[in-house]
């Protein structure tokens, strides 16, 4: 028998097909590909695995106040560099960098809005900037904010979503922020005003340890990351495996740490339903 050997033709495409990279987002949890514009259209929820993305501080103000309602206060409140901290990056360079890759100006916006109709003050942490630490910037706006609500006598919002704890490039100066923060949480309370603290991917470190569950509500998104310290610190520390599900969101809400799970789309929804409950 004789055997033709087989000669392949390679086809070339008239017009190679280019894939732009910033249309697309690879979930971190389940790995599928989704089309940006739809994954933010569905307020940055993997459709498939229902993981939870990160939204900026402008996102959430978005998503939660009443169109065109939002006025920010302090907005070009900026951080100091108290110690000149050098270490492998000069604080200075660092802060110079995470405002231009972020547009934003520190790691906290701050504002006067409506939600549902109701007056509210509004303070959103972004994990964005330097991870949503906690400085001194974050702390004074934060105390502003809540002393701004205590004399409109409106509730006070907070969107927590920091995982850097206290920053160390403040050295004791960010330390001092927690007892700051904590401090007129309790003005709030004593004001006879409403605190509502709402705990998202990742609530850590200073944030938690401080006024994150000083809320008279506590309101978490479903599978949020929320703590001290993090999961794998404590295991290295104590040695031990963790039960499945520690520092998430269901977890804390099965041992009475949180009030209210709510899916991203609804949280609005739930905030104005407790507001106007109390104020109507």
């Amino acid at each position: 028998m004789i055997f033709r050997k087989k000669r392949y033709v390679r086809i070339e495409p008239k017009e190679k097909v280019e894939v732009k990279k910033d249309l697309w987002f690879k979930c971190e949890k389940c790995g599928k590909l989704l089309y940006k514009k739809k994954w933010e259209e569905n307020l940055k929820v993997c459709p498939h695995c229902n993981d939870y993305g990160r939204m900026s501080a402008y996102e959430r103000i978005n998503l939660l106040t009443d169109p065109g309602s939002f006025k920010e206060l302090w907005a070009d409140m900026t951080s100091e560099d108290p110690l000149n901290f050098t270490g492998v990056k000069a604080y200075k360079d660092k802060l110079k960098e995470e405002i231009q890759k972020t547009g934003l100006k520190e790691a906290i916006v701050t504002g006067e809005c409506r939600i549902g109709g109701v007056p509210c003050v509004i303070a959103v942490i972004d994990a964005n900037f330097i991870m949503g630490s906690m400085g001194s910037v974050v702390g004074e706006k934060f105390t502003r904010a809540a002393e701004y609500a205590i004399e409109k006598k409106y509730s006070f919002v907070c969107v927590s979503g920091g995982g850097g704890g206290a920053r160390m490039y403040e050295g004791v100066i960010s330390l001092m922020q927690m007892a700051k923060t904590s401090a007129v949480a309790g003005k709030i309370k004593k004001a006879g005003l409403l605190y509502i603290s709402v705990l998202t991917d990742p609530t850590m470190g200073g944030i938690a340890a401080s006024f994150a569950f000083l809320g008279d509500i506590i309101i978490a998104e479903p599978g949020a990351l929320i703590g001290f310290a993090g999961p794998r610190v404590i295991e290295q520390t104590i040695r031990q495996k963790l039960p499945h599900g520690f520092q998430r969101t269901e977890f804390l809400f099965e041992r009475g740490m949180i009030d209210i799970i709510s899916k991203r789309a609804d949280l609005k929804d739930n905030i104005s339903k407790i507001l106007r409950i109390l104020y109507t």
